[in-house]
């Protein structure tokens, strides 16, 4: 079990917005960290009232966004605009090229979400879709499905309960709050661990904690 802590991050900032990268991105580039199976972003956004970023480009890339705290106003070139909120987990497939801009939905609160990219199988016209998550404690809620081969899942522990992990190819935990325990180790908020055995692992807690758990088929 590899294990990333939040501090270790490359941080790139401007006036109104800071992302924590977790893999090589941009001006920042570590060799031995530029990808995991599919996942080649996991970046953590940080907004200023009213901040963020204008319409930009993407292909070849699955691009995941959950909402950790605040709103975020998303609009793209394939015609989809709206508010995500935490318990939205949103796919933009970019396929063959798209266009979105990403701005801090409010004008007096500071907002945070979580960007997730993979090399995507997916070749045609930009696709989107968004799916509602309402995780039960203790279980591997599924998420939104990717042209990737992976699965996302969010976790809830609370205090006390713990999850198995299935195997699979690769597998990798994004704690967004509060401890969690996995294999004799604490991670803690922007935290992450990354594990390529293939074996069943456990995650637990000693109070409330989020996560976003990656399954990965190669």
């Amino acid at each position: 079990m590899d294990v990333q802590r939040s501090a270790d991050r490359f941080v790139t900032e401007t006036h109104d917005v800071t992302t924590l990268h977790s893999f090589s991105y941009g001006a920042h580039y570590d060799p031995d960290n530029i990808a995991f199976g599919p996942i080649i972003a996991i970046n953590e956004e940080s907004l200023l009232p009213g901040s963020g970023y204008d319409l930009h480009h993407h292909a070849d890339v699955e691009i995941v966004t959950w909402v950790l705290d605040g709103a975020l106003a998303h609009e793209d070139t394939t015609g989809h605009r709206g508010i995500i909120e935490p318990g939205t987990a949103q796919r933009l497939s970019a396929g063959t090229g798209v266009q979105h801009a990403e701005r801090n939905a409010s004008h007096t609160e500071p907002m945070r979400f979580i960007q997730m990219m993979l090399a995507s199988d997916h070749v045609d016209e930009p696709e989107y879709l968004s799916v509602d998550v309402d995780p039960e404690p203790a279980l591997l809620t599924p998420t939104v499905p990717v042209h990737a081969p992976a699965e996302l899942f969010v976790l809830h522990l609370d205090a006390g309960q713990t999850v198995t992990v299935p195997a699979a190819t690769r597998s990798l935990v994004h704690v967004t709050s509060g401890t969690i325990d996995v294999a004799g180790q604490s991670l803690d908020a922007g935290d992450q661990a990354r594990s390529s055995d293939s074996s069943a692992y456990d995650l637990s807690a000693s109070g409330p904690a989020d996560a976003l758990v990656w399954q990965l088929q190669r």
